[in-house]
């Protein structure tokens, strides 16, 4: 989906007018009409404050041009799972339980991979197919390169 396309379907779920989203924005009612036609695109501002009252991320608002993970679980990021920085602003590199309230959960590899062969383990993957894959991908993570450096 292009960012004209998402722009257009959040602000009528809300049920905003084009002149009603501009005021909300301090723009004009054409700047979102040129928004919405894909003729120009929100600054970098501009995407921050929709993000905002959207309650989106900013890569969604952009129609999702990155596949985002979690740098520290590696789960694959979707808006009802990302994290918040304290401000309340989407932080897109971590989900909700690996990141919250500003505050890193895990500090362990071997606590966060328990977690997760918790869940991921199934008729499908086995408790040690799951624990060899976390073992394979979590060092590739940036949160993890970056912890174990420090």
């Amino acid at each position: 989906m292009n960012t004209k396309d998402v722009l257009y379907e959040l602000r009528t779920k809300l049920g905003l007018s084009q002149e009603e989203l501009a005021e909300k924005l301090f723009v004009t009612r054409q700047a979102v009409s040129r928004w919405e036609n894909g003729e120009t695109v929100p600054n970098t501002e501009t995407l921050k404050q929709l993000s905002a009252l959207f309650n989106v991320s900013i890569n969604t608002l952009l129609g999702s041009p990155r596949k985002l993970i979690c740098q520290c679980c590696g789960m694959p990021l979707e808006d009802g799972y990302m994290s918040r920085n304290p401000d309340g602003s989407f932080n897109e590199d971590y989900c909700q339980w690996c990141y919250a309230d500003g505050k890193y959960t895990y500090t362990d590899m071997d606590t966060l991979i328990d977690v997760c062969v918790s869940y991921m383990a199934n008729e499908s993957f086995t408790e040690d197919q799951a624990r060899s894959y976390m073992k394979e991908v979590l060092p590739k993570l940036a949160y993890w390169k970056t912890h174990s450096e420090a």
